[in-house]
């Protein structure tokens, strides 16, 4: 089996620079857990974020293409943290919060294309993982999805 480095390569995916804020961390590590900071839909043009209403603005596949992009800001922050992703144990709990309508409620349908993406990357033993996708009024500054994750990783 590849590991998620090699399987990177195969289906094509360069992950983005990661963008650190200079008033919290995107990561922290404590012993073997990754925590990471609640990541946005930057899109990877550097022209903003995709921002708006789910099931308003937004269409579900819309949000779920946003929720992916998340994913792969998330996986070049914790790359960053760990030095590669073939150090990653397991994915422990993927929390997604999505910026909803009133009455839109597929939550689930939206987060899938992050946790999608980390299976693809990771495999099922590595990438599967507990979550929660809730619904939000809002979220900073109109972004569509905001999602956080632990991380199991091989010790220094």
């Amino acid at each position: 089996m590849a590991s998620a480095e090699q399987r990177l390569g195969e289906l094509g995916i360069e992950l983005p620079e990661p963008s650190p804020s200079p008033n919290y961390l995107l990561t922290k590590r404590h012993d073997d857990i990754v925590f990471l900071a609640g990541h946005g839909p930057s899109k990877l043009d550097g022209t903003g974020s995709v921002t708006g209403k789910v099931g308003r603005e937004v269409s579900t596949e819309e949000a779920r293409e946003a929720a992916r992009l998340t994913g792969l800001h998330m996986l070049a922050s914790l790359r960053a943290e760990v030095g590669s992703l073939d150090h990653v144990r397991s994915l422990l709990h993927v929390l997604g919060m999505v910026n909803c309508a009133p009455g839109f409620n597929d939550t689930p349908a939206v987060i899938n294309g992050c946790s999608e993406l980390f299976v693809d990357v990771f495999g099922e033993e590595v990438g599967r993982h507990t979550r929660a996708a809730v619904g939000m009024a809002e979220l900073p500054y109109d972004i569509c999805v905001e999602i956080e994750m632990q991380a199991a990783v091989a010790p220094d």
